[in-house]
Protein backbone atom coordinates (compact mmCIF):
# COMPACT_ATOMS: atom_id res chain seq x y z
CA UNK A 1 0.00 0.00 0.00
CA UNK A 2 0.81 3.69 -0.85
CA UNK A 3 0.10 6.44 0.99
CA UNK A 4 0.57 9.84 -0.78
CA UNK A 5 1.67 13.37 0.85
CA UNK A 6 -1.51 15.51 0.79
CA UNK A 7 -2.42 18.85 1.27
CA UNK A 8 -6.19 20.02 2.16
CA UNK A 9 -6.70 23.55 0.93
CA UNK A 10 -9.79 25.14 2.31
CA UNK A 11 -11.73 28.56 1.83
CA UNK A 12 -14.73 30.08 3.96
CA UNK A 13 -17.33 31.71 1.80
CA UNK A 14 -19.53 33.98 2.51
CA UNK A 15 -22.27 32.40 0.81
CA UNK A 16 -25.20 30.35 1.77
CA UNK A 17 -23.19 25.93 1.64
CA UNK A 18 -26.00 25.18 -1.32
CA UNK A 19 -25.53 28.10 -3.24
CA UNK A 20 -22.15 27.35 -3.69
CA UNK A 21 -22.26 24.24 -4.37
CA UNK A 22 -25.38 24.87 -7.09
CA UNK A 23 -22.72 27.32 -8.60
CA UNK A 24 -19.58 25.03 -8.55
CA UNK A 25 -21.11 22.00 -9.66
CA UNK A 26 -22.23 23.34 -12.67
CA UNK A 27 -18.81 22.37 -15.12
CA UNK A 28 -19.52 25.21 -17.72
CA UNK A 29 -18.51 27.69 -14.60
CA UNK A 30 -15.36 26.04 -13.88
CA UNK A 31 -13.44 28.16 -16.59
CA UNK A 32 -14.95 31.42 -14.40
CA UNK A 33 -12.97 30.27 -11.24
CA UNK A 34 -10.68 27.43 -11.69
CA UNK A 35 -8.09 28.72 -14.34
CA UNK A 36 -6.01 25.51 -12.92
CA UNK A 37 -7.98 22.92 -14.19
CA UNK A 38 -8.51 24.30 -18.02
CA UNK A 39 -11.15 26.19 -20.37
CA UNK A 40 -13.15 25.07 -23.37
CA UNK A 41 -15.38 23.22 -21.52
CA UNK A 42 -18.06 21.39 -24.04
CA UNK A 43 -20.10 18.21 -22.43
CA UNK A 44 -18.98 15.21 -24.78
CA UNK A 45 -21.59 12.39 -23.37
CA UNK A 46 -21.12 11.74 -19.86
CA UNK A 47 -17.98 13.59 -19.85
CA UNK A 48 -16.40 17.28 -20.38
CA UNK A 49 -13.75 17.66 -23.11
CA UNK A 50 -11.52 20.73 -22.29
CA UNK A 51 -8.38 21.88 -22.68
CA UNK A 52 -5.62 22.35 -19.84
CA UNK A 53 -3.67 25.12 -19.01
CA UNK A 54 -1.37 24.23 -21.39
CA UNK A 55 -3.57 23.82 -24.24
CA UNK A 56 -3.50 20.13 -23.98
CA UNK A 57 -6.68 18.12 -24.57
CA UNK A 58 -8.35 16.84 -21.39
CA UNK A 59 -11.30 14.73 -20.31
CA UNK A 60 -13.03 15.19 -17.05
CA UNK A 61 -15.56 12.91 -15.39
CA UNK A 62 -17.84 14.99 -12.77
CA UNK A 63 -19.45 13.38 -9.64
CA UNK A 64 -23.34 13.40 -10.21
CA UNK A 65 -25.37 16.25 -8.25
CA UNK A 66 -25.76 14.83 -4.69
CA UNK A 67 -26.98 16.54 -1.35
CA UNK A 68 -23.61 16.16 0.60
CA UNK A 69 -21.85 18.84 -1.26
CA UNK A 70 -19.34 16.19 -3.31
CA UNK A 71 -17.86 17.94 -5.99
CA UNK A 72 -15.05 15.42 -6.81
CA UNK A 73 -13.91 14.59 -10.43
CA UNK A 74 -11.55 12.80 -12.43
CA UNK A 75 -8.99 14.49 -15.07
CA UNK A 76 -7.91 12.02 -18.01
CA UNK A 77 -4.97 13.76 -19.91
CA UNK A 78 -4.11 13.04 -23.10
CA UNK A 79 -1.96 9.90 -22.69
CA UNK A 80 -4.27 8.19 -20.55
CA UNK A 81 -3.20 9.25 -17.22
CA UNK A 82 -6.62 9.67 -15.07
CA UNK A 83 -6.09 12.38 -11.45
CA UNK A 84 -8.98 11.63 -8.96
CA UNK A 85 -9.47 14.95 -7.33
CA UNK A 86 -11.47 15.28 -3.94
CA UNK A 87 -13.21 18.42 -3.31
CA UNK A 88 -16.01 19.35 -0.94
CA UNK A 89 -18.62 22.44 0.10
CA UNK A 90 -19.99 21.99 3.51
CA UNK A 91 -22.28 24.29 5.63
CA UNK A 92 -19.78 26.59 8.11
CA UNK A 93 -22.36 28.26 10.46
CA UNK A 94 -24.37 30.74 7.89
CA UNK A 95 -21.17 30.45 4.83
CA UNK A 96 -19.42 27.60 3.46
CA UNK A 97 -16.30 26.11 3.84
CA UNK A 98 -14.71 25.02 0.24
CA UNK A 99 -12.05 21.80 0.36
CA UNK A 100 -9.63 20.76 -2.17
CA UNK A 101 -7.10 17.76 -1.41
CA UNK A 102 -3.95 17.97 -3.52
CA UNK A 103 -2.27 14.46 -3.64
CA UNK A 104 1.35 14.30 -4.98
CA UNK A 105 1.39 11.76 -7.61
CA UNK A 106 4.93 9.63 -7.31
CA UNK A 107 6.41 11.86 -10.36
CA UNK A 108 5.44 14.99 -8.62
CA UNK A 109 8.73 17.17 -7.64
CA UNK A 110 8.18 19.08 -4.60
CA UNK A 111 8.38 21.89 -6.40
CA UNK A 112 5.82 21.04 -8.48
CA UNK A 113 3.24 19.54 -5.50
CA UNK A 114 4.12 23.01 -4.03
CA UNK A 115 2.85 24.71 -7.26
CA UNK A 116 -0.17 22.99 -7.99
CA UNK A 117 -1.48 23.35 -4.05
CA UNK A 118 -0.39 26.85 -4.67
CA UNK A 119 -2.93 27.13 -8.44
CA UNK A 120 -5.42 25.35 -6.14
CA UNK A 121 -5.48 28.43 -3.63
CA UNK A 122 -5.53 30.56 -6.17
CA UNK A 123 -8.79 28.89 -7.74
CA UNK A 124 -10.74 28.83 -4.70
CA UNK A 125 -9.59 32.55 -3.84
CA UNK A 126 -11.02 33.44 -7.23
CA UNK A 127 -14.28 31.31 -6.70
CA UNK A 128 -14.30 33.33 -2.95
CA UNK A 129 -13.89 36.80 -4.45
CA UNK A 130 -16.59 35.47 -7.53
CA UNK A 131 -19.37 34.32 -5.41
CA UNK A 132 -19.17 36.76 -2.21
CA UNK A 133 -19.37 39.79 -4.81
CA UNK A 134 -22.27 37.92 -7.46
Amino acid sequence: MTIHPARTIAVSIDRDWCEVYDFVSIPENFPRWAAGLGSRFEKAGAEWIAEDPDGQPIRIRFSPPNEFGVLDHTVIAADGTETRNAMRVVANGTGAEIMFTVLRAPSMTEQLFAADAAAVERDLHTLKALLQHR
